[in-house]
C-alpha cells in the first residue's frame, strides 16, 4: 500500500480490526517515510451473475432494480424495511452462490415470488400478478387458490 502522504510503497500495519459486521478489514498504517498514520479498509470483491432477459440481451446484476420491484409489491403492506433488507441480501447470496457467470432473469423472479411469498402473501400476488401476466381474475383465483392450499412459513424463514 503506498503512502497517501509522500508516496512511498514502505507502509507497515500497525492495527487490524474486523468491521461491518465482519464484512470489512479496517487497518491502520503507519509510513516508514514519513511516518503519517492512515486508515485502509478491505472487503472481498465478490462478483454477482450477469443478467440475461427474455429478450437474450445481459445486463449487470442489479441490486436496486431488485429491491425496487419487492418494494412496488410491498407499498403499504405491514412489512419491515429490516425485513426487506434480510430478503434482498438471502437473494443476493443464493445468486452469488451458485457460482455461475449468468443468470436467466426469470430464475430472479421466481426467488423474487419465493421470497415475498414468505414476507407478504398480498404482497405475492401483486409481484405475480405482473410477473406472470395475468390476464383475468380467473387467473389471480387460481393462484389464490394455490397459495391458500401450500403449508404457511413464518416470514423471518430462511428457505
Amino acid at each position: 500500500m503506498h503512502c497517501p502522504f509522500c508516496g512511498t510503497h514502505d507502509t507497515k500495519v500497525t492495527d487490524s480490526r474486523l468491521v461491518a459486521d465482519g464484512d470489512q478489514v479496517r487497518r491502520r498504517r503507519q509510513c516508514a517515510v514519513c511516518s503519517e498514520r492512515f486508515t485502509t479498509y478491505e472487503t472481498a470483491e465478490l462478483i454477482m451473475p450477469r443478467v440475461v432477459k427474455s429478450d437474450g440481451s445481459r445486463e449487470s446484476f442489479d441490486e436496486a432494480k431488485l429491491r425496487a420491484g419487492m418494494l412496488r409489491a410491498l407499498e403499504k403492506r405491514p412489512v419491515s424495511a429490516e425485513s426487506i433488507e434480510a430478503a434482498v441480501e438471502r437473494m443476493r447470496q443464493r445468486l452469488r452462490a451458485r457460482g455461475e457467470r449468468e443468470i436467466q432473469s426469470r430464475e430472479i423472479g421466481e426467488e423474487v415470488m419465493r421470497a415475498l411469498k414468505r414476507l407478504d402473501q398480498v404482497a405475492y400476488i401483486r409481484f405475480a400478478s405482473v410477473y406472470r401476466r395475468f390476464q383475468d381474475i380467473d387467473e389471480f383465483r387460481a393462484e389464490i387458490d394455490r397459495l391458500a392450499q401450500e403449508p404457511q412459513f413464518p416470514p423471518n424463514d430462511e428457505q
